[in-house]
């Protein structure tokens, strides 16, 4: 499987993302010399907008480029879509119900099978939630110290609307799909449209 290695605050730095975004407390030290860059061009602008939605939720391209074919198919605004897919990944949505301190994080824990979907293991990241779906961490894995000092860490994280989060059973339910208002990821997903769309 692809791993990005690159450096996170590097990163973001480059792609003008705060890391809180991302669950991480920590600023750059570096200068950002974006005054000095060139007039970016319409390609350039779309470009970014990708990778920085791509940064965010941990995707490369391959599975992004199916997400965005999921949403062209889908009825309703194909930008909007497109974020609902993301948002609606599972290792972002422990990472939202303030189960693990990053989406990375988040990941692992699904991976290594600590998390369940309706009482059922799922250890697929990429695992698209529905309405209605409960998602809590395995019963033999609630002593978890890892996952007690994320979910103590994350006390005062606002739960978005359309998650409700049982913190003493250390569980979740997706009441509805994530609309756009609700998503606050900075990104214009017009301009992904646009990129695709050449």
């Amino acid at each position: 499987m692809a791993v990005s290695r690159q450096p996170i605050l590097k990163r973001c730095r480059h792609l003008g993302i705060d890391p809180i975004l991302l669950g991480i407390d920590k600023k750059s030290n570096r200068n950002n010399n974006s005054k000095t860059r060139r007039k970016e061009s319409e390609y350039s602008l779309q470009l970014r907008e990708k990778q920085k939605t791509k940064f965010i939720y941990g995707v490369l391209e391959k599975q992004f480029r199916k997400y965005f074919e999921m949403a062209s198919n889908k009825k309703g605004i194909t930008g909007e879509n497109l974020l609902q897919i993301l948002e609606s990944r599972l290792d972002n949505v422990v990472f939202r119900l303030g189960f693990a301190s990053t989406r990375a994080q988040s990941r692992q824990f699904v991976s290594h099978g600590l998390i369940t979907v309706n009482g059922n293991k799922v250890d697929i990241p990429s695992y698209l939630v529905k309405t209605g779906d409960v998602i809590s961490v395995r019963e033999n894995r609630k002593d978890n110290e890892t996952i007690k000092a994320c979910v103590e860490e994350s006390a005062s994280r606002i739960i978005p609307e359309w998650l409700e989060k049982d913190a003493q059973n250390l569980s979740g339910k997706v009441v509805r799909l994530a609309s756009r208002e609700e998503i606050d990821i900075p990104v214009e997903e017009h301009l992904i449209v646009e990129l695709y769309s050449k």
